[in-house]
């Protein structure tokens, strides 16, 4: 397969993740409105008349608005809120030499790309780390931490520039952006559900059919909807954030691979992330549910140097080690085809 091919390839595939993934965030919802809905029409509908009936499926007409309207605000506006939420600050004017040495990597790494220019901020964090967010290639941005641009060389800088010029090439940002925002919304909505649920139980003998009533004990399928659905509560946030690191993990291979590709320079990326691997202190300017744009774990754990079936759903990233010999390998590939063409006869 030619690399355009290739290319077009990962962007109609993320493109269908997208597609899905706001798909089944919408059902999701769905279920945990009208599931709750259903469970509480079943819990009352034998209560006696001077109890509450619930009738009004207003959790789920509530849920479902709800879940399309975060899905298309984080389509316009998921970038801007990660970003706001590390405290980054747009680079407009380079103030500084390294701020000018990351604003003319960035010019490079897009003319190598052949996509525009994105937008560059910093953030106010002294761990090394980097992250690109966006929809596409025009709305693409790319931000690093102070801490990345007073730890690397000129050469591994560009090394990580182009890692995440690769995120925007293979459209990344767009399913990593929407899978921030929904992880966020899903997580309030657990927690908002939640303390509902508790200042709920007040209401004590109307939601069960009163005490000694006619329907006492409540619908049984009524009980068995709501166990399910406060199991749904529960598990969510965990699945989604999963999920999540599932889809980084996958995706950070590709991105070092396309990286190298752009500067010809894999042992300059796989210098880079040796550094990154050596700094241990977390960045904590970026939260958990982002920590899956980032070019390495923000808070790395015991999982995070690990491989296997419990890792690719724990860890939120490839271990670093793991992808530094990949970059070995494509360094010996890349230098066995250079040696073969000058040794060829011309």
């Amino acid at each position: 397969m030619s690399e355009d091919a290739n290319l077009f390839a990962q962007q109609q595939a993320n493109r269908r993740r997208s597609t899905w993934l706001t798909i089944g965030f919408i059902l999701f919802f769905a279920w945990v409105g009208f599931g709750g809905d259903l469970a509480f029409w079943l819990l009352t509908a034998d209560a006696p008349p001077s109890s509450y009936h619930h009738v009004v499926p207003f959790i789920g007409i509530f849920s479902v608005l709800s879940a399309a309207a975060i899905c298309w605000y984080s389509w316009r506006h998921g970038a801007e809120r990660v970003l706001w939420a590390t405290g980054a600050w747009e680079l407009i004017e380079p103030a500084t030499p390294e701020q000018k040495q990351l604003v003319n990597v960035v010019e490079e790494m897009a003319i190598a790309s052949g996509l525009p220019k994105p937008r560059v901020w910093i953030v106010p964090d002294t761990d090394p780390n980097a992250f690109a967010t966006g929809r596409d290639a025009a709305t693409a941005s790319i931000a690093v931490t102070e801490g990345l641009l007073a730890t690397l060389s000129r050469d591994e800088l560009q090394a990580v520039i182009a890692h995440e010029m690769g995120h925007v090439r293979n459209l990344d940002i767009r399913l990593m952006t929407l899978l921030a925002g929904m992880i966020g919304a899903i997580a309030l909505l657990s927690d908002g559900m939640g303390r509902m649920l508790g200042r709920g139980s007040t209401m004590g003998g109307r939601w069960g059919g009163g005490r000694g009533g006619k329907g006492g004990k409540g619908n049984p399928l009524g009980v068995v909807i709501l166990v399910l659905w406060l199991l749904t509560l529960v598990v969510a946030p965990v699945i989604s954030r999963l999920l999540a690191m599932a889809v980084s993990r996958k995706r950070e291979y590709l991105a070092d691979a396309t990286g190298a590709q752009l500067t010809r320079n894999p042992m300059a990326l796989a210098s880079a992330l040796e550094k990154l691997e050596g700094a241990t202190a977390a960045t904590e300017s970026i939260t958990r549910g982002a920590a899956h744009l980032c070019i390495v774990d923000p808070l790395p754990g015991l999982m995070s140097s690990r491989e296997g079936f419990l890792a690719d759903f724990v860890a939120s990233h490839p271990p670093i080690r793991q992808r530094i010999i990949r970059l070995h390998g494509m360094a010996y590939q890349q230098a066995k085809r250079e040696t073969t063409a000058a040794l060829s006869p011309q």
